[in-house]
């Protein structure tokens, strides 16, 4: 099971490297990073989507994370209630069927030209697939995505 795992950090030189280092240290992969600032510059919200196939997994995860000198605190946001989003920018065909996909779902345009338009989607995870299938209809140039960020409700 993925899990969305949230770790506040002091916004220091080495730290995202040491969270890194700990996970591929033990074997375990990151679906998913993101890392900014909050509303205090001296602290930086990590977030991480990793696979846990068991609780003792999960927990392992958390523990070695809290021995982290930088880490403040260490929240798995998948047992809490919580919004998260991912942004894809996309450069696609110019092509008259953009509407349909445009009014299907909220996709911003951020930039037209004769050739394609380039557009901005924010989404859940689970919305993003069917966007890009659906944008793979039109014909896909180019695109690219962010990590996931997340923010308990």
């Amino acid at each position: 099971m993925k899990h969305t795992i949230q770790a506040l950090v002091e916004n220091k030189f080495g730290v995202l490297s040491r969270v890194a280092s700990l996970f591929s240290a033990r074997g375990y992969n990151i679906y998913s990073l993101s890392v900014g600032e909050t509303q205090d510059a001296e602290v930086s919200c990590i977030t991480l989507v990793v696979e846990a196939p068991d609780e003792k997994i999960l927990e392992q995860i958390k523990k070695q994370l809290h021995k982290l000198i930088d880490v403040i605190t260490v929240v798995d946001l998948t047992r809490r209630g919580y919004v998260d989003r991912d942004l894809i920018l996309a450069k696609v065909n110019k092509d008259e069927k953009i509407g349909e996909v445009l009014s299907k779902y909220m996709i911003k345009v951020l930039l037209e030209t004769d050739e394609y338009y380039l557009l901005e989607i924010c989404t859940e995870r689970q919305h993003e697939e069917e966007i890009i299938k659906d944008l793979e209809k039109i014909g896909i140039q180019e695109l690219v995505r962010t990590g996931r960020i997340a923010i308990s409700k």
